[in-house]
């Protein structure tokens, strides 16, 4: 039976995770959707997932095949089109390697579900820092990032840059995702803002983040000069809702 709840899961060059990341997703007792957004990966993290959908999951796990890569930020907007057009009611951004933690999934869907929140987010800042296995300096660069973000945004978000949030359907139809400039981590900051600019509930619940233990990490200093950048740019813009969603009342 489908779920209510989509899990979109952005993937490059991602093998040695991704089965077992759709198989733990899937064991919660909460169930989930998985939409994987595969962009074009040489080592063959497509097939693996193709693999699942045909032998077990054909109900459950879906896989949108991409050119290349085309940026994280892109990966989302595609898959939350996906999810709208398929009337799922709360959509999750997480990633592949695991440093989300797939249990986590379903307070973060709690805490939309039933707390009455428009968007969540598993914030590894909002009570202290909750990182593990990063070497000081990335936390360091991560953490006073949050803090800048928040000082030129004005937004009461402890994590902006966090990757692990469920949106209900209200917030994303909202939303004008044609809008949304920012392609890498900024992307993230960018939602937040939107979301908030647009008046809805936005609150973060503590996360344990746990840095990778195979595969590669996608960041890179073009990504984190984006984020630097691009929220100066965001505090300047004026956040539109949506033009094609009627307002209720």
């Amino acid at each position: 039976m489908k779920s209510d709840s989509l899990v979109i899961i952005p993937t490059y060059n991602e093998k040695e995770n991704i089965e077992k990341i759709i198989r733990k997703v899937f064991s919660l007792e909460k169930s989930f959707d998985v939409l994987v957004i595969e962009d074009n990966s040489p080592d063959g993290t497509a097939d693996i997932v193709k693999k699942l959908i045909q032998e077990e999951f054909s109900e459950k796990l879906f896989i949108e095949e991409r050119q290349g890569k085309l940026g994280l930020g892109t990966a989302y907007i595609h898959g939350f089109k996906w999810a709208l057009d398929r009337d799922y009611q709360y959509v999750m951004e997480m990633d592949a390697d695991f440093s989300h933690n797939p249990e986590d999934l379903v307070r973060l869907y709690n805490a939309c579900a039933y707390d009455e929140a428009d968007v969540v987010i598993g914030s590894r800042y909002v009570k202290g820092v909750n990182v593990v296995n990063w070497p000081m300096k990335r936390v360091l660069m991560s953490y006073y990032a949050s803090r800048y973000v928040k000082f030129i945004t004005r937004m009461n978000i402890h994590d902006a840059t966090a990757g692990f949030v469920c949106y209900s359907r209200k917030s994303l139809q909202t939303m004008n995702l044609e809008a949304i400039r920012f392609i890498g981590y900024a992307f993230q900051i960018e939602m937040k803002y939107t979301a908030i600019q647009l008046g809805f509930k936005v609150i973060e619940i503590p996360i344990i983040f746990t840095d990778r233990t195979e595969g590669t990490s996608k960041m890179s200093s073009g990504i984190f000069m984006e984020a630097a950048l691009g929220v100066i740019k965001l505090r300047m813009r004026k956040i539109k809702p949506n033009p094609n969603v009627k307002k209720e009342g």
